[in-house]
C-alpha cells in the first residue's frame, strides 16, 4: 500500500516534533528541514491539530508541539487519521464500479485483508518507538536542543 504525500508529511512532523519534545517548532523549521512546501505543510499541522496529535501556540515564541506524549501516538492511527478511507482499488468505492468481474472477484477480499495486515503492523508501533534515536534524527535535522534557561 502507498501512503500519500499527506500521510507522510504527517509523519514527519510528528516525528520533528518528538525529536525535542521539550522545544517548540515553527512550520518554517520543518520545512527547511525537510525541504517541503509550506503551503503544503501548513494544511498538514492544521490537520494534525484538529485531530489532537499537535498543539499550537500562537504569538511570540509560539509554535507545535506533540500534543500528547510520544508513548501514545500511535502510528497506524495517525495514519488512517490522514489517509481516510482505504480504497486500495476501484471497487472498494461507495460509488458503482466500473469493472465488469465486481460480483464474481475475490480480489476485493484478499485486498482487504492486506490493508488489514498493513494496518495491524502500523498499530504495533508508537511514535516513541520509531523516533528512539532521537540523537541521530537531531543530527540530520539540525535540531539543536532546548536551552536551559
Amino acid at each position: 500500500m502507498k501512503l500519500t504525500a499527506f500521510t507522510d508529511y504527517s509523519l514527519r512532523v510528528l516525528i520533528y516534533l518528538a525529536t525535542e519534545p521539550d522545544r517548540r517548532a515553527t512550520v518554517a523549521e520543518i520545512c527547511a528541514a525537510f525541504d517541503i512546501k509550506a503551503n503544503h505543510l501548513t494544511k498538514v499541522v492544521h490537520h494534525l491539530a484538529r485531530c489532537g496529535w499537535v498543539a499550537t501556540v500562537r504569538g511570540k515564541g509560539g509554535g507545535l508541539v506533540l500534543a500528547m506524549p510520544a508513548e501514545q501516538i500511535s502510528v497506524g492511527r495517525v495514519v488512517r487519521d490522514a489517509e481516510g478511507l482505504d480504497q486500495p482499488a476501484e471497487c472498494f468505492s461507495s460509488e458503482q464500479s466500473h469493472c465488469a468481474i465486481v460480483r464474481s472477484c475475490r480480489l476485493k477480499g484478499v485486498l482487504a485483508e492486506a490493508v488489514s495486515a498493513f494496518h495491524a503492523v502500523l498499530d504495533r508501533y508508537t511514535l516513541a518507538d520509531i523516533t528512539r534515536n532521537r540523537e541521530a534524527l537531531a543530527g540530520v535535522l539540525q535540531i539543536h536542543p532546548a536551552r536551559a534557561a
